[in-house]
């Protein structure tokens, strides 16, 4: 009998913990390469865990729910045949007594790394295993059958294995925190796919009231998403405690790190943005644009990449280590996007040469990723230049924070009829106001006004997307 460790890998370019979401497999099972044999959740998004030989698993060492630093072993398997002496399953997260516990108390986190996202990014974290805190201690106890499962059903395609409802990892984890047993649950989804709106039905009669949260103070979201499931309280509850933990631990994290490292100045335009709005009731109807998504924001995007061109000094990095700035001579456009599990800013790489159909292709692409919760590590490191669109929520502008690495962060607000002075006379106009929050180490007031009275200037009159560009 030959045994041999999978450690818990480094799934996010320096983080340094993850938590266990969902074993795949249990004692006994048999395993090959390549298989997805847990989901984990890091600071920014869940990811699957391929096992990279054949087997039998021999121990899994960390029940459901536990977060484990970088390193640790977390499954053994037999690879060398023979008998293999009996192995405790993954032990069972302690029960809690109340549905809604108080944090555990957390070692110092170590400094040296900076966060990278605006608001949920890397950040120095405790090694400290610490159990999940769940309203449902049955399903904690209990996991679901132990059946291996491929990607492609994870996406809701194929057929369900050994009678496994067939979910995404977002919808399982909401089951999860809600109490649901997917067995239970009628789904409606396209091949018997559960949704979450099923998982609601399903936990509707035995759900509380539960108390209203108040918002992150960040400036989201650039495309609005499912919310994060609220905890069931009894109703005569006047406080509820909320672990922090990863993407809002990290959100934190980001949050202090950028505003108190980054000089922040914030500047504001107000502008008539009614020609660009006609412009996309056009292009939609363009041939070349033919099944693809028009929208304020891909104009607004592209309007960016034009004025970075236009200021390309804005386009950089601080690098406090060399004492240097980097300019960057490409553009990873970040769109900051809403998702079940918090706000996470995934860029479009290379946005810069994509012609206007491809950056509408990336964006649609970005946000239904994110929305499904599939955004992966990769898809969230190395942006240059976030648009955060708080005016989906029909908010006038705001003070956004800069994004952990890059220069600059656009907020665009609601688009609305006002009264304008339009050739000589007041009309009703569309009309919108642009926030752009500046790192003054790296742009001062002038190059900021400059790149921000550029952007403005295009939406006003997007010919200048040609004649500029």
């Amino acid at each position: 009998m030959t045994i041999r460790e999978f450690k818990m890998p480094d799934v996010g370019e320096g983080l340094t913990e993850a938590e266990i979401l969902k074993w795949y497999v249990q004692p006994g099972d048999t395993v090959t390469d390549g298989q997805v044999v847990i989901e984990v959740e890091t600071a920014k998004a869940a990811v699957e865990l391929p096992i990279p030989f054949d087997g039998t698993v021999h121990e899994l060492r960390f029940p459901e729910g536990t977060t484990v630093a970088v390193g640790e072993v977390i499954i053994t398997v037999n690879v060398g045949g023979g008998a293999a002496p009996e192995a405790p399953a993954a032990p069972a997260a302690e029960p809690v007594a109340a549905p809604v516990a108080a944090p555990v108390a957390e070692e110092p986190e170590p400094e040296g790394r900076q966060p990278v996202l605006v608001g949920y990014g890397v950040a120095a974290s405790a090694t400290k295993r610490r159990a999940r805190k769940s309203a449902a201690p049955a399903e904690a106890a209990a996991p679901e059958a132990a059946a291996p499962v491929v990607p492609e059903q994870l996406n809701g395609h194929g057929p369900a294995v050994a009678g496994r409802p067939l979910a995404k990892p977002p919808v399982r984890k909401l089951a999860k925190d809600l109490g649901v047993d997917l067995a239970s649950v009628t789904p409606t989804g396209p091949d018997g796919i559960i949704t979450r709106e099923d998982v609601h039905r399903a936990a509707a009669p035995a759900e509380a009231p539960a108390p209203v949260a108040a918002p992150a103070p960040v400036a989201p979201v650039a495309a609005p998403a499912a919310e994060a499931p609220a905890l069931a309280v009894p109703s005569d509850a006047r406080e509820t405690r909320i672990p922090i933990k990863g993407v809002r631990k990290a959100t934190a994290a980001a949050m202090v790190g950028s505003a108190f490292t980054a000089p922040h100045v914030t500047e504001f335009i107000t502008f008539d943005i009614t020609r660009t709005m006609k412009l996309v009731d056009e292009l939609k109807s363009d041939k070349d644009m033919a099944g693809l998504r028009v929208n304020p924001l891909l104009l607004i995007a592209k309007a960016v990449l034009v004025a970075i061109k236009r200021n390309p000094d804005v386009n950089a990095a601080w690098d406090e280590a060399a004492q240097e700035i980097v300019l960057k001579h490409y553009v990873n456009l970040g769109i900051a996007a809403a998702t079940p599990r918090g706000l996470i800013v995934p860029n479009i790489k290379d946005a810069h040469a994509q012609t206007l159909p491809d950056l509408s292709r990336s964006l649609s692409e970005l946000v239904s990723t994110a929305r499904e919760g599939k955004t992966t590590p990769a898809a969230m490191q190395g942006g240059t230049f976030t648009i955060t669109n708080v005016g989906v929520f029909g908010v006038d502008t705001g003070t956004p924070i800069i994004n952990p690495g890059e220069s600059a962060i656009l907020a665009v607000g609601a688009i609305r009829f006002q009264p304008w002075v339009h050739k000589g006379k007041v009309k009703p106009r569309q009309v919108t106001t642009l926030a752009l929050s500046f790192d003054h180490r790296l742009i001062d007031g002038e190059l900021g006004s400059k790149f921000l009275a550029d952007i403005a200037a295009i939406l006003e009159q997007p010919k200048r997307l040609i004649t500029w560009a």
